[in-house]
């Protein structure tokens, strides 16, 4: 069970940088959503990220999701899930200029101590392979990329459109 609502950090790399990690909530959504059309490369689905999509998932994994928050503004995200035998990671990110203090292994461990409060021993994500950027996070924090088996989708709604951010 989650007993905390969030966690303050201090980074000091030549400048300050104060910052919170905390749950997300339902209301926090058209900060997130704004932030998620800014990052580069990001792929956001039609249903899936609109309000109603969110709400949904926020719902059905209660206290899991994560936000990076400085100043009160919000400036990072994960969308946290599990099936009750693996987590998953979705739209993990870092607005680009907060990047390099640490938010996103704050922001990954916090959510890996949710996941692990709930009996949850594995996660797994997805990257694509034209991240860079994330792609070396995950390298770097340890996560072992898997190359021994394939994933496959099958579209059920041709009307959730998957759109890429320039």
């Amino acid at each position: 069970m989650i007993t905390k609502e969030s966690i303050n950090f201090t980074v000091d790399l030549g400048v300050r940088l104060d910052y919170q990690i905390r749950t997300m909530h339902q209301d926090d959504y058209d900060e997130v959503y704004k932030l998620w059309t800014t990052i580069h490369g990001f792929a956001m689905r039609s249903i899936d990220d609109s309000k109603a999509g969110v709400s949904a998932f926020l719902n059905r994994n209660p206290d899991l999701s994560v936000v990076a928050v400085v100043d009160g503004k919000i400036v990072g995200t994960i969308l946290v899930g599990t099936d009750g035998r693996h987590g998953s990671f979705y739209h993990v990110c870092v607005q680009e200029e907060y990047r390099k203090h640490g938010i996103g292994k704050a922001m990954v461990t916090e959510a890996m101590f949710r996941l692990k409060d709930q009996g949850i021993n594995k996660i797994q994500l997805v990257a694509f392979a034209g991240n860079e950027v994330g792609n070396q996070f995950w390298h770097a924090e340890g996560w072992r990329e898997r190359v021994d088996y394939n994933t496959y989708d099958f579209v059920l709604n041709d009307e959730n459109i998957i759109r890429f951010n320039s």
